[in-house]
C-alpha cells in the first residue's frame, strides 16, 4: 500500500508551511498520507518521537512508503531508518533542511540535543530506505550545507542543493512555502 508520512520541524506542527499542501498533492495520487503533530515539538526528543510514532501508532513502513521530513522531522527519519527491523525496508526518503549534529556554541541549538542521544549507524540507515534524498538552500540560515553534504556522504544518499530557498519554510521564506513544487517534483519523478 502506499503510504506517505511527513514529519514537521522544531516547534512547528502539522498544519505549518508546505505540509498540508503536499498531503493533499500525495493522496491525489492514491497515498495514504499521515501528518502528525509530534510530541513536545519545542524541544525535540528523539527517544520520544520513535515511540510515538512506531510504538503508539499504526503506520505501516513497506516497500511503498514515502518518508519526508523537514529540519529536526528530518534528522528524525534518520532514528526511524535506525530503528527499523531490517525487513523493513522502505521506498524513499527525503530531507529538507536536515542537519547531522547540534552546534554547540550556538545556544538556541540546546533545545536539539535530545535528537542526538544516541549515535546513528549510518550503514543501517542506507539500507532501510531506497533512495535517500537530502534537499538543502544553500542560504539556509539555520542549518549550514556542510551538514547536509555530511549525511548525504555518510549515507550514500543523494543531495539536491537549491540557491534561495533559505530554510524551505514560510518564515524563513515567506508565503510561497505554503507550497514546495520541487519536492513534489523528487516524488513523482521516482515513482
Amino acid at each position: 500500500m502506499k503510504n506517505a508520512l511527513i514529519l514537521h520541524g522544531t516547534s512547528s506542527n502539522s498544519q505549518s508551511n508546505w505540509f498540508p499542501w503536499l498531503k493533499t498533492e500525495l493522496e491525489k495520487l492514491d497515498y495514504q498520507v499521515w501528518v502528525p503533530d509530534l510530541p513536545g515539538a519545542d524541544r525535540p526528543n528523539m527517544e520520544r518521537y520513535l515511540k510515538f510514532l512506531l510504538e503508539e501508532n499504526e503506520f505501516d513502513f513497506n516497500r511503498e512508503s514515502v518518508v519526508i521530513g523537514h529540519s529536526s522531522g528530518a534528522v528524525t527519519i534518520l532514528g526511524i531508518l535506525q530503528a527499523l527491523p531490517k525487513d523493513a525496508t522502505v521506498d524513499s526518503c527525503y530531507l529538507v533542511g536536515s542537519f547531522s549534529h547540534v552546534l554547540v556554541e550556538d545556544p538556541d541549538w540546546q533545545v536539539l540535543k535530545g535528537l542526538f542521544t544516541t549515535p546513528f549507524d549510518f550503514e543501517k540507515i542506507a539500507q532501510q530506505a531506497q533512495r535517500l534524498v537530502f534537499i538543502h538552500s544553500q542560504d539556509d540560515p539555520y542549518c549550514p550545507l556542510e551538514q547536509a553534504e555530511e549525511l548525504a556522504r555518510q549515507t550514500g544518499g543523494e543531495l539536491v542543493v537549491t540557491a534561495h530557498d533559505r530554510h524551505f519554510s514560510v518564515g524563513t521564506g515567506g508565503p510561497e512555502y505554503a507550497r514546495l513544487p520541487l519536492l513534489l517534483e523528487l516524488i513523482t519523478d521516482q515513482r
